[in-house]
């Protein structure tokens, strides 16, 4: 396997290295789940979580997964900051090099910041969502999830609803499933569908009924309001009635088939409160599983090869 310097976008990753952020995520999962313990894994390493766009679940779950791993976290956001005041991003860049950051996670607005950022510093890079283009650890954590449930992903049928337009979740996890020999379908209004689709490789269905039953995932994307300026679809009771799922499509679904969503949820929009909370949907587990992959992505980007769990306190 070749070595992560960064992790920028699923695109830069083969499947052995997919593979091994799962096996090593599996690894680190009983400590993951702990309120208090933690390995000395990563102890005097540095990690700056550089979030210059609003996020909860995300920067909470790498701050922890830095500190599961015994970490130093530093939290910079750009509310408060010199990037509020205007410093420009390459300065900010030299700023926390002077620090002596050992990693920099980044979440930004902008497509391309991570990339630019892995431009001015030496250490590794950590997207953490950029613009509209990659989310590489929500679509890790995802088939980390589903391989948990469902065995190998080869040959599995995952069904990919809503908002893919403006979607870099649905980005990362369509190249991640492939990467691992999954089939994909997307479902959703023609007018949330990118023009770059056909490019894609997956299959377009219009329709959500008829590919319920062939499926082993339904995966649900948020409706990113902040996102549109424009109106995409009629109103968000009639983008429930054709594109979202309840009971009724719920039972249209294989026994063993799961409901996801990287959250947060438009509980009522893409999914009705009674699926959200049923034993078919993974999504608090979703949660869990983040703090275990983002460990992991942290120990193969900053450690040696030894065991993730060695030293387990």
């Amino acid at each position: 396997m070749r070595p992560l310097r960064d992790l920028i976008s699923i695109e830069d990753l083969d499947p052995s290295q997919v593979l091994a952020v799962l096996d090593t995520a599996e690894q680190l999962l009983p400590i993951a789940d702990r309120r208090r313990n933690s390995v000395p894994t990563l102890r005097g390493k540095v990690v700056c979580n550089l979030f210059l766009e609003d996020s909860t679940r995300t920067r909470i779950s790498f701050d922890l997964a830095a500190k599961r791993l015994s970490a130093e976290v530093i939290n910079f956001s750009a509310k408060g900051s010199s990037v509020s005041k205007g410093e420009s991003f390459k300065d900010t860049a030299l700023t926390l090099d002077a620090m002596g950051v050992d990693c920099v996670v980044v979440r930004s607005g902008s497509s391309g910041a991570p990339l630019q950022l892995s431009r001015y510093l030496e250490v590794p890079i950590l997207n953490a969502g950029d613009g509209w283009h990659q989310h590489p650890t929500q679509a890790l954590l995802d088939v980390f999830t589903m391989r948990r449930h469902l065995g190998e992903l080869a040959g599995r049928h995952v069904v990919v609803v809503g908002d893919v337009l403006h979607s870099r979740v649905a980005r990362s996890e369509v190249q991640a499933l492939k990467l691992l020999g999954a089939r994909v379908t997307l479902v959703s209004p023609p007018t949330l569908l990118p023009p770059s689709v056909a490019s894609w490789g997956v299959e377009v269905a219009g329709e959500l009924d008829a590919v319920l039953p062939d499926a082993d995932v339904v995966y649900l994307l948020r409706v990113q309001r902040e996102r549109m300026h424009r109106a995409f679809f009629p109103t968000s009771r009639e983008y429930a009635r054709v594109w979202g799922v309840d009971e009724r499509r719920l039972a249209l679904l294989p026994e063993h088939a799961i409901v996801m969503h990287p959250g947060p949820m438009n509980r009522g929009v893409e999914i009705t409160a009674d699926v959200a909370d049923s034993d078919r949907a993974v999504i608090v587990e979703q949660v869990t599983n983040g703090i275990a992959v983002r460990m992991a992505c942290l120990y193969l980007l900053l450690s040696g090869d030894a065991d993730a769990t060695e030293g387990s306190a």
